[in-house]
């Protein structure tokens, strides 16, 4: 005997609902909570990986109260800007979480990311876009 499946309570799409939680998240911004960390977490590995030379503590303070906390201390003023830039990504691709991936959207994304760098004054760079030459990370290593 088959069973009505118009009877069965509907399985919720998950996917929808974690993005849900992740706007809702985003809106009351907890210190600690799952927003606060993921923001600085990815933030700092994502520009570590990049060769930023931020610290944990440093992209924490930067995205705690919008300024740089420095002892003595060199910063390089890229891995700011792109710290402060790569906070905007995350909550953009948080607010588009339904939509589908684009080439367009990811472009928006680099565009916001390097917006201010001394990447974006480099006519080869093509902020926003596709490079118009190689460049290889400052800390890829060969395998």
């Amino acid at each position: 005997m088959r069973k009505n499946r118009s009877v069965l309570p509907r399985k919720p799409d998950c996917r929808k609902l974690y993005w849900k939680f992740y706007r809702a998240k985003k809106q009351v911004n907890i210190l600690g909570g799952i927003y606060h960390k993921t923001q600085i977490d990815l933030t700092y590995n994502s520009n570590h990986i990049e060769g930023s030379r931020l610290t944990h503590d440093q992209t924490r303070y930067i995205f705690e109260t919008n300024t740089i906390g420095m002892d003595n201390e060199v910063l390089n003023v890229d891995d700011v800007i792109e710290t402060a830039n790569h906070f905007r990504c995350i909550d953009m691709i948080i607010d588009h979480a339904k939509s589908a991936l684009s080439e367009k959207f990811i472009k928006e994304l680099h565009l916001i990311l390097k917006f201010g760098t001394s990447d974006s004054r480099l006519e080869w760079f093509a902020v926003g876009g596709y490079k118009k030459r190689y460049i290889r990370s400052r800390t890829a290593t060969a395998v």
